[in-house]
């Protein structure tokens, strides 16, 4: 959005994006436009250490997948802790990644369709190191036949697959026809496995995502014993936001740290959650009480009380254009009451939001509770990719709430 509106014969008129502040210096319940997304310093400090910390002391690198955030500022934090590369989705957002000087990124989906291969061809011209998954020989003719025109070799890894999950090879012989089909294209070269376990269900999820992870360490040994493989320390990646420490145990062998290159790929982790993610930690904490610490909620977004039409029922100003839905509804954490003089926050984490539409919440409160019209609420989230693409500006805040920066972000 521009930053002006400029009509004729009128004044200029400020065009801003949501959630933007009206000055500088900034505090977020003064000085902001609500609602508005804001993102804690503290915990989003602590979790980038944490992970990057459980990640090394397992002996793998860490790829955070970037379409959670999709904000470079926050890319830059996580190379900054020690992060080996960027995860990302798809050419576009590897470009976008590139531009604000993300110099790895692990893309892991297919590259399919020619303007998109483009994009990614004159990214590794420009000094990118760039590594897509495949498991079609259909794509790796066209991904070997692009890039031969383009004078490029492009690292590929086999993507693994799960019966009834997303994409990948299904069996050892369709990987063994995969690994046939790449070495026809001389423009492709196969640097190692990769998989993605969050697609796994049913009975015993634990052992199925044990299972799966050695399936992944067992096929990357067979590739390279083979002699298939083209790098000196192949790549094995898997895991998303709920099984990483699963996968960190399957990958957490002397024989990987020496001549291997694991690598772990969370994203939901820098700001992590309040539901669907911090009943992950819990999981991940029962099965292992020695684990010090743990990853902490980073993401809030503020709105105001907009109507109490009824007793019992408040029409929060916030809707499905501000805040993920799914898995769970927002989470309403604490109220801040701007009629009164009281001005600390109440924690109201006992209400519950019951419907949301496009610009409101319908909230249920006690019929007794001190609440007035204008008055801010602080929800929080339950998986945070889906409130990230809402905003292309977010509000890094200190404990005060006072502005620290704004986050842009590139969907």
């Amino acid at each position: 959005m521009a930053d002006s509106i400029k009509f004729p014969g009128r004044a200029v008129i400020p065009a801003k994006q949501k959630g933007t502040p009206l000055s500088t210096p900034a505090n977020l319940l003064t000085d902001v436009p609500l609602p508005a997304a804001a993102i804690f310093e503290a915990p989003l400090a602590h979790n980038l250490a944490w992970m990057q910390r459980f990640a090394d002391d397992h002996g793998a690198k860490l790829a955070p997948h970037g379409k959670t955030t999709m904000a470079p500022k926050l890319f830059k934090r996580q190379i900054e802790a020690g992060a080996w590369g960027i995860t990302l989705a798809t050419a576009v957002q590897t470009v976008a990644a590139h531009a604000h000087g993300i110099d790895r990124v692990l893309m892991v989906n297919q590259l399919v369709g020619r303007p998109n291969m483009a994009l990614v061809a004159d990214a590794i011209e420009s000094g990118l190191d760039y590594y897509c998954v495949v498991d079609g020989a259909d794509n790796v003719r066209d991904l070997g036949a692009f890039f031969a025109e383009r004078g490029l070799t492009l690292n590929v890894l086999i993507e693994l697959g799960i019966d009834g999950g997303r994409c990948g090879c299904r069996t050892a012989s369709q990987v063994d026809a995969l690994v046939a089909a790449i070495a026809e294209q001389p423009a492709l070269a196969l640097v190692g496995i990769e998989g993605y376990e969050g697609m796994i269900g049913g009975g015993d999820e634990v052992a199925a995502v044990r299972a799966y992870g050695e399936r992944l360490v067992d096929t990357v040994r067979t590739l390279q014993a083979s002699g298939v493989l083209k790098r000196q320390a192949p790549i094995v990646t898997a895991s998303g936001s709920k099984w990483f420490d699963l996968i960190a145990e399957a990958f957490d062998l002397a024989e990987l740290r020496e001549h291997y290159t694991p690598v772990l790929r969370p994203g939901c982790y820098v700001v992590h959650d309040h539901k669907l993610y911090a009943g992950a930690m819990d999981k991940i904490k029962a099965r292992d009480p020695e684990l010090e610490g743990e990853l902490q909620p980073a993401l809030e977004v503020f709105a105001h009380v907009q109507s109490l039409p009824e007793p019992g029922l408040a029409i929060i100003a916030l809707g499905k254009r501000d805040i993920g839905h799914e898995p769970d509804l927002p989470l309403p954490l604490r109220l801040y009451s701007l009629h009164g003089e009281n001005a600390a926050p109440i924690d109201i984490s006992g209400w519950r939001t019951t419907s949301i539409m496009d610009q409101h919440v319908f909230l249920e409160v006690p019929t007794t509770a001190d609440i007035a019209v204008g008055d801010v609420i602080a929800f929080g989230t339950s998986h945070p990719c889906l409130t990230f693409d809402k905003w292309r500006r977010m509000l890094l805040v200190d404990e005060q709430l006072a502005v620290m920066e704004v986050l842009e972000t590139c969907f």
